[in-house]
């Protein structure tokens, strides 16, 4: 066994005749427990907010979104869409119109994205679970399905036959506007459902099918705005979007899930960051309890010192004893601090120990990524504060 290393040891399991000493290394072990913990649950915290808000992005976002690289539609040919079908990456693919509009219902107006859906979309979108009254539209009808933000706003509710919902879709031309028929194209709607996922996509969509807005806008068989596309399971991001790309050339810009909501992932991507940096200054505080602590000891041992360099061991074998009595004292205390964030973090997902409300418990996420950069983070700063302490031992001293 490595003599440095069986010395560091014993003198890690063994207490000190000074009871200051074992004070201090017990305070210090604790911090560095205590700080373990902290760093793995505040970033477990953060996986699941992170997680919890973008359950409400990915209700409406698709893995992958084609946009026409210029102007407001681009053109889908019977090739494209029997390309699309073939390729092994490719789950579904909705053809989606859309654009603002204003509709209007019992003298109320509200400007918003109308939707128009194929029989696809179902299958590239999870939307349709998430109605909480009615139901969704049927193809080929003028039933729509709205957002309770906007259901909200208007007063609107379902199968009121009395005051349709109407909505106003700008003409397409050139001239002087003498009356409303010249500027809009003025269609009923139908309410059928309702559905509920956060006040932005809310107040933004009304959903209906894809040959009315096809109409309402007044566009060709082939002409679209955006495609919707899920992947099948397992299926390469990249593959795919080097396909795609294949078959539709400089024609379409293609956009994943972060890019659809790049402001949101960088809100997150930055506020996990700044957390764990934070954190990371707490265990560096703890971490100089470690080094006050491996001076004392290396004090209370100095005739120990003295008699192993006289009787031949190197002074560096000398430096590496309480360089790995620190890393010992760190590794450990940090091992048994995350085993007790991880407790905790199980304990809160299966027991739901703290509540947001009476219905939502607080949302954390078990993450390896998270358990290896606690593990690291300890690892370095534990062997960076374990060398300075070392540093102390030097010819002079042992003289």
């Amino acid at each position: 066994m490595n003599f440095p290393f069986y010395i560091a040891k014993r003198y890690a399991v063994s207490f000190s005749k000074n009871s200051a000493i074992n004070i201090i290394t017990a305070i210090a072990s604790l911090g560095t427990i205590a700080s373990a913990m902290a760093l793995f649950v505040v970033l477990s915290v953060f996986s699941g907010l992170r997680d919890f808000s973008l359950s409400f992005t990915n209700a409406t976002d698709p893995d992958l979104r084609l946009e026409t690289a210029s102007g407001k539609f681009f053109t889908l040919t019977e090739a494209h869409e029997q390309k699309l079908k073939k390729s092994p990456f490719i789950l579904s693919a909705s053809k989606i119109i859309e654009d603002r509009v204003l509709f209007y219902y019992n003298n109320k107006e509200q400007v918003a994205y109308i939707k128009g859906v194929d029989s696809l979309f179902q299958k590239t979108n999870t939307i349709s679970q998430h109605l909480y009254v009615g139901n969704w539209l049927e193809p080929e009808t003028n039933e729509v399905v709205v957002g309770a933000e906007i259901s909200r706003k208007l007063g609107l509710g379902l199968f009121d036959f009395n005051n349709p919902l109407e909505v106003y879709t700008p003409k397409p031309g050139k001239g002087l506007i003498e009356n409303i028929d010249d500027a809009f194209t003025i269609s009923t709607l139908h309410p059928v459902g309702i559905y509920n996922i956060n006040e932005d996509v809310d107040a933004k969509y009304v959903f209906c099918d894809f040959d009315l807005t096809k109409e309402l806008f007044r566009l060709k068989d082939n002409q679209v705005t955006n495609i919707e596309i899920k992947l099948r399971a397992n299926s390469s991001e990249e593959d795919a979007i080097n396909e795609i790309q294949s078959i539709f050339g400089d024609s379409v810009t293609i956009k994943t899930k972060a890019q659809l909501n790049d402001a949101l992932y960088k809100m997150l991507n930055t506020e996990n960051i700044a957390v764990y940096l934070i954190f990371t200054l707490v265990i560096i505080i703890a971490l100089f309890n470690i080094i006050g602590a491996l001076i004392m000891m290396i004090i209370d041992k100095k005739s120990n010192l003295k008699t192993l360099y006289s009787l031949g061991t190197p002074f560096k074998s000398l430096q590496r004893i309480f360089l790995f009595q620190g890393c010992l004292l760190t590794i450990t205390g940090g091992i048994f601090g995350l085993l007790l964030g991880i407790i905790l973090i199980i304990l809160q997902q299966e027991l739901d120990l703290i509540m947001i409300t009476p219905t939502l418990a607080y949302p954390v996420s078990f993450e390896f990524t998270n358990v290896a950069l606690v593990i690291l983070t300890i690892s370095v700063l534990g062997y960076l504060a374990s060398w300075l302490a070392s540093r102390s031992i030097s010819k002079k001293f042992l003289e």
